[in-house]
């Protein structure tokens, strides 16, 4: 056994063998070269334009006609730059996990929810860890809105100002779920606020 050290170990004379499919780093552009094509391309198009107008008759400057390509040029990075984001490829054959097609978030939202309702209909412990929550929260954000409090910060005014049906709602858990004219009416409620 070898006690050579961590050179053996790591870097000691083996045989290794080749790595197969092992992608190439990165490589870096240079700036250099990306100047060098930029000016080449500027210089190219000066060459074509002002044959073009030669030809034509028109006299022009070099300078003039290479400045405005420069010009146009640094527009045109300067462009694609800024350019947003390409937008995703809309696939309305593909389903997605809710069974909606397309890319339509809000309508899966909203199904999402629906289904979520209709669950809660039928169950006191889906409406008591589905309903509620939200409902707590869409009075909490109301009221810290509209009048800078919520239910924890001023109780006293958050059940003035949301009414004892729809305070009691929010605070006792062991009551039996809502009626759909109820949650109507707590809605209105938090419009109204």
């Amino acid at each position: 056994m070898s006690t050579g050290g961590l050179d053996d170990l790591f870097g000691g004379q083996r045989d290794e063998l080749p790595v197969a499919d092992e992608p190439a780093p990165p490589r870096e552009r240079s700036w250099a070269g990306w100047i060098l094509r930029n000016l080449l391309l500027v210089g190219l198009a000066t060459a074509v334009v002002v044959a073009i107008l030669r030809a034509a008759d028109t006299e022009i400057s070099i300078l003039f006609v290479a400045a405005a390509l420069l010009g146009l040029r640094l527009v045109l990075l300067a462009v694609a730059e800024v350019r947003p984001p390409p937008t995703p490829k809309r696939s309305d054959r593909r389903g997605g996990s809710d069974g909606t097609t397309g890319t339509d978030s809000m309508r899966a939202a909203v199904r999402r929810w629906e289904r979520s309702l209709e669950r809660a209909q039928a169950d006191d412990e889906s409406y008591a860890r589905n309903v509620l929550p939200v409902l707590a929260e869409l009075s909490d954000e109301r009221l810290r809105l509209r009048h800078g409090i919520t239910r924890e910060t001023d109780p006293r005014r958050a059940r003035e100002l949301l009414g004892d049906p729809l305070w009691a709602a929010l605070h006792d858990r062991g009551r039996p779920r809502l009626k759909a004219r109820d949650l109507e009416s707590y809605v209105d409620v938090l419009e109204r606020l």
